[in-house]
């Protein structure tokens, strides 16, 4: 099986379902063309000089963080965000040279040594976190001082010192040997809401920040604000970067901003049928036999489950897509499998391909689709899949 840095890519579709066929169960495909064409269309939306960072945390919401960065990287991304020191590494290793911010908070010498040596950006939250920075770079300082990136919590009360403290904050760190001052962000909570009070206050609580610090003559060389839906809400949150994850990945951060530019779901999610069946009327599916057939049934097993990240609770709620067609999911869920009711495809073969996310002919299921069903986000189907499932690349 493959590794996530492993992510073979085809140059067709028939490539591409011959490998499925010979190796593999179930698969996430991910087009790198729809993933070219969306960072393209949010480079375009911005405003002028201002550069987009692809976030690709999370194996790059579970779509394969270096392949994913190589190609927003190459469509026209200057920034990459990680969550942690590793996840950046990853991408370092995977021969990444674009700079590389990393958005959570880290502190061991361990992790400061690591940033130094693979040319990260960290986020410094808390003054006691610069002065941890300072004194262990002081202890392997090679003359430049490394990058840093200051994080003001202006209402989201997560990660960051706060926004009234940001001129004291700003003058520590501007006076600590082996540190110098590469950009100063927040992050907004509700930028996604159709009522915009709140990202609103926010907005405003940075700006006063960001106008008391530049009172005292310190002129920050970078600033950014904005997350995909406020990039896509209001261009004055744009600034000099914007972090986009979840649009690059082709899914609107919320119904209401569909149509502001055009995007393309990247993932989709296949398995194959492994043993079609008949039967009969009365005859209980799966564990605690929740689903008993009504009549006589086609019943189509396929090999992909909830330990691949297929929830459980979308047991009897979901549908799938065989030849172009909507089929229903019945029965539990189980670990490594599910079933279908296929009485309507009485031809159906096993090895035939199953689409759970993704299009066929007409027909497309979108993770906002598992999302509303679980009263979940988006977000979260995403990052879901399992590495058991190998990521294969489609241009």
């Amino acid at each position: 099986m493959l590794s996530r840095n492993q992510t073979p890519t085809f140059a067709n579709n028939q490539e591409r379902d011959t490998y499925a066929w010979f190796s593999q169960r179930a698969w996430v495909e991910i087009d790198l063309g729809a993933l070219s064409h969306n960072v393209q269309q949010l480079v375009q939306f911005l405003s002028p000089n201002t550069q987009l960072m692809a976030v690709v945390k999370a194996d790059a919401y579970g779509h394969g963080a270096v392949t994913v960065a190589q190609t927003a990287v190459e469509s026209g991304a200057g920034w990459l965000g990680v969550a942690t020191v590793p996840e950046g590494i990853q991408l370092r290793e995977g021969g990444i040279k674009a700079p590389i911010l990393i958005l959570g908070a880290s502190y061991t010498p361990e992790q400061i040594q690591a940033i130094a040596h693979w040319k990260l950006q960290p986020s410094l939250c808390s003054p006691k976190q610069a002065f941890i920075f300072s004194n262990i770079l002081e202890t392997i300082n090679d003359g430049s001082p490394l990058p840093v990136h200051i994080k003001l919590d202006t209402g989201m009360s997560r990660l960051g010192t706060n926004w009234k403290e940001a001129v004291e904050f700003v003058q520590l760190v501007q006076n600590l040997p082996h540190l110098e001052i590469a950009s100063i962000y927040s992050h907004l909570a509700t930028a996604d809401d159709l009522d915009t009070t709140f990202m609103q206050e926010q907005h405003r609580r940075f700006e006063q920040a960001i106008a008391q610090i530049k009172s005292t003559g310190i002129n920050p060389p970078c600033l950014h604000l904005a997350n995909s839906a406020a990039s896509l809400t209001n261009r004055a949150l744009h600034y000099d970067i914007v972090r986009a994850g979840l649009a690059i990945y082709g899914l609107y951060p919320a119904a209401h901003l569909q149509h502001t530019i055009h995007l393309k779901p990247v993932l989709q999610l296949k398995t194959r049928v492994t043993q079609v069946k008949t039967i009969a009327a009365g005859t209980g599916v799966s564990y605690g036999q929740q689903f008993i057939a009504p009549q006589e049934m086609r019943l189509a097993v396929v090999g992909i489950g909830y330990a691949d990240g297929v929830p459980r609770n979308l047991s009897q709620k979901m549908q799938v897509l065989i030849r172009g067609q909507r089929v229903p999911q019945v029965g539990t869920i189980t670990m490594d499998q599910l079933m279908l009711d296929v009485s309507a495809i009485p031809d159906l073969q096993e090895g035939e391909i199953v689409t759970l996310l993704g299009e066929q002919g007409r027909e497309q299921i979108s993770a906002n689709d598992w999302a509303e069903k679980l009263n979940t986000i988006s977000w979260e189907i995403l990052c879901g899949f399992k590495h058991r499932l190998p990521r294969v690349a489609v241009m």
